[in-house]
């Protein structure tokens, strides 16, 4: 039986919901797709960021393009506060839960994206109490937050 199903997500358009109790540490899903080079990333307008992507960071040559419908994992949505993280050594990557597990509840994973000044293009729904307001990896949200806080100190 899988570990998951998809559903209508509360976060964006389509999830992975459990659909049984998953115990912290469990594999729930291979991240499935085709390795293409970072050159062709650049340079195929697939992957331009006003439309859905979604890729794989292997290293600093490769990627993983798993815009395919058969890659059930590419529907798994971003939080500040995941319940799963990617793990995986070379071109096998797997989502695997990082605490218990309720049945029903949504499978999120942190994407990681890097702070750099393309941030405020990547708005985060996740409405997690931690929530900078975008989709940046969790050792930079601070940098979020300290904007904010200063931004909001200037126009009171």
């Amino acid at each position: 039986m899988k570990l998951y199903k998809i559903k209508k997500s509360n976060i964006d358009k389509k999830g992975l919901y459990a659909s049984k109790d998953i115990k912290s540490g469990a594999r729930i899903i291979n991240y499935k797709g085709k390795l293409i080079t970072n050159t062709e990333v650049e340079q195929n307008p697939k992957f331009d960021n006003d439309k859905d992507i979604y890729l794989f960071d292997i290293n600093k040559r490769y990627s993983l393009d798993g815009d395919f419908s058969w890659n059930t994992a590419r529907l798994i949505n971003h939080s500040c506060n995941p319940n799963c993280e990617v793990d995986g050594k070379g071109y096998k990557i797997w989502i695997a839960a990082i605490k218990d597990i309720k049945k029903n509840e949504e499978l999120t994973y942190d994407y990681g994206f890097s702070y750099d000044e393309d941030y405020k293009q990547f708005p985060c729904k996740c409405r997690a109490k931690n929530c900078c307001g975008y989709i940046v990896r969790s050792e930079s949200r601070w940098r979020i937050s300290k904007k904010f806080k200063k931004y909001s100190q200037i126009n009171k």
